[in-house]
């Protein structure tokens, strides 16, 4: 039987009793709680690959922009080109050009093939505003992901 303690134990007692507590509930690799492996394909891709793809996702649509921008500044071209580049392929074919330059994808949590476009706009969206992006919890799943029942996974 658990001791679940009082009061009367005082603050620090309470606080090794949640630690404790936190430290059985907690999962063993990312992913864990999605029932995904704990590395090799269908994991939970890392943050640095994210964050790679990501960047060659940017400089892919500032080389886009500027080759039909060219003799003007871009202005918000590049941007528009990135959610070219982010929302049509990740609808249809789960990644974009970053992402399968790195072996990562979208994947939706509930089994489904496609992403679809919807999910796909709302992460494009949320990515662009950067802090829903960039929380993530313990598996690997930042507020955009949640939020449209996805996740990012290794190939």
């Amino acid at each position: 039987m658990r001791r679940v303690g009082s009061w009367l134990d005082g603050p620090r007692a309470a606080l090794n009793n949640l630690r404790e507590q936190a430290n059985e509930e907690r999962p063993q690799w990312r992913g864990q709680n999605l029932g995904l492996p704990e590395r090799g394909p269908g994991s939970a891709a890392p943050a640095g690959r994210r964050l790679g793809a990501f960047l060659i996702d940017i400089v892919l649509a500032a080389l886009v922009a500027a080759l039909f921008t060219m003799p003007d500044y871009p202005e918000n071209w590049s941007l528009v080109a990135w959610a070219a580049i982010t929302v049509i392929p990740v609808s249809f074919f789960g990644a974009t050009p970053g992402m399968v330059a790195l072996g990562i994808w979208v994947a939706r949590v509930d089994g489904a093939t496609m992403v679809g476009p919807w999910r796909a706009l709302v992460r494009c969206v949320l990515t662009a505003l950067i802090i829903p992006a960039v929380v993530w919890n313990f598996d690997n799943r930042s507020w955009h992901d949640r939020l449209t029942g996805t996740i990012v996974l290794r190939r």
